[in-house]
């Protein structure tokens, strides 16, 4: 049912006429994330400025049993930000002050809708280091990395958004606001609250401030190259590396499909005679770093490396590293529909894991381009089709359930990074079992009764 006018006029009230957007063709970039093949039109589109105006949004409806989604650049993969129908969809995006940068305690204050590029720019101007690097870094806002706990290349050696979020500003399903977390290294008082939000794809509250850890800027680093004829032997070597009590920053790969699509894309001069490929980067201190790279560069050898290809300075390891940062974009231009994974095993099931992958493609005469987080066994089979083709679509949907199936099997998760959704809720019992399903659902129904928030997605 169409939003009533009388509840238009009471969210113009709220944040101005200007701020709400609900004619058809304003409404169509918000019916859509960065989820291939879903779609569905919001009542309307709000863009707030404060938690106060979140707050009298929400207090509204839970009043009139309004259907609120939060939403920031909607790059999202698993679609968390999808709107339900006829919902409002709250964008945050112009929430984007950073409100204090603090050198003492190594920490930044920001609003939700600051990208994590200016996170990363702005600590770097002051000396300071933010790891998580998300793909679409560029543009994602930082309320979305926390709602969706993104990951990134660095993850290996730095971890993900989580490990960098010291305290929450968050307006509950009920309006209230409430605050946790400090600058505080130590402080145990207390359930640890905030870690419940971290990754709750905005179904228990609206995250309105977040408090980040930095870290000192790194003094050098190396990228390298390092290209297999077998991704078997890609697997080993990095088995390897971290059996060696290696743990290099980054540590990336790409299968064959994907690197022809990045080089025909970029231009970056990738070697094309190879089955694999790893981009391998240490940072720290500079004779730390010379010396990982002497020992990476030595097993990859071991391994049956075909070539390793060192960066030479900033510029060639920037352009390097774009190899695997472009994968995606590269591969969208191959079909009209890509529909990125992530599915995740441990590292030690790595080779099985590339090898089922490759086994399901052939089994249903499927195109998918493997790409991923090798160092930490994030895997992002990439599947080329049209939507349109709905025999084909089927078959990619019998894929899935067997790659989520072997992932679980093999010790491993449906997702590393993307968030559950609505592209993997049907996945989540299986996953979590009974007792974890219960009490995800005991938590949401007592912090959000009226079920206002985010309905549908991660459960129902």
């Amino acid at each position: 049912m169409a939003l009533a006018e009388k509840i238009i006029s009471e969210l113009r009230r709220i944040v101005g006429s200007e701020n709400v957007l609900t004619a058809k063709e304003d409404l169509i970039p918000y019916s859509f994330d960065g989820t291939a093949a879903l779609q569905q039109m919001p009542g309307c589109v709000l863009f707030v400025k404060s938690a106060a105006e979140i707050s009298a949004i929400l207090k509204l409806a839970n009043e009139k049993s309004l259907a609120i989604v939060t939403r920031g650049s909607g790059t999202g993969l698993s679609g968390g930000s999808m709107p339900s129908k006829d919902c409002v969809v709250m964008c945050t995006v112009r929430m984007d002050k950073i409100l204090e940068v603090d050198c003492a305690n190594l920490t930044m204050l920001v609003e939700p809708g600051v990208t994590t590029l200016t996170i990363a720019d702005a600590a770097s101007a002051v000396g300071l280091f933010y790891p998580p690097d998300p793909g679409s870094m560029k543009i994602s806002t930082i309320g979305g990395n926390v709602a969706e706990n993104s990951g990134g290349l660095r993850g290996l050696k730095y971890g993900i958004t989580r490990n960098y979020v010291m305290g929450l500003e968050v307006v509950l399903p009920n309006g209230e606001l409430m605050t946790m977390g400090n600058k505080c290294v130590k402080d145990v008082a207390g359930y640890s609250l905030k870690d419940i939000f971290i990754g709750s794809e905005g179904t228990l509250g609206v995250i309105t401030k977040v408090l980040l850890r930095l870290i000192p800027k790194p003094a050098a680093k190396k990228t390298m190259v390092a290209t297999f004829s077998q991704m078997d032997h890609a697997a080993e070597a990095v088995s390897a590396i971290i059996a060696a009590q290696i743990i290099p920053c980054t540590l990336e790969f790409l299968d064959r499909m994907t690197i022809h699509c990045v080089e025909d894309y970029a231009k970056i001069g990738l070697p094309l005679d190879c089955e694999a490929l790893l981009l391998i980067e240490s940072d720290g201190h500079p004779a730390a770093v010379a010396d990982e790279a002497a020992q990476m560069e030595k097993i990859c050898r071991e391994r049956g490396c075909l070539e390793v290809r060192v960066a030479k300075d900033d510029v060639e390891a920037t352009k390097l590293a774009s190899a695997r940062r472009s994968a995606f974009s590269a591969l969208a231009r191959v079909a009209p529909t890509t529909i990125l994974e992530d599915a995740t095993v441990p590292r030690s099931e790595l080779g099985k894991m590339i090898r089922f992958v490759e086994a399901i493609a052939k089994k249903y005469k499927l195109k998918i381009g493997t790409f991923g987080h090798m160092g930490d066994g994030n895997l992002h089979p990439t599947f080329l089709t049209d939507e349109r083709n709905h025999e084909e679509m089927h078959r990619i949907h019998e894929a899935f359930n067997e790659i989520f199936d072997e992932a679980i099997r093999l010790g491993g998760t449906i997702t590393g990074e993307h968030g559950v959704g609505l592209a993997k809720k049907t996945f989540l019992p299986k996953f979590l079992g009974d007792a974890q399903m219960r009490i995800h659902r005991e938590l949401r129904k007592a912090l959000d009764p009226n079920g206002v928030l985010n309905p549908g997605k991660m459960f129902e």
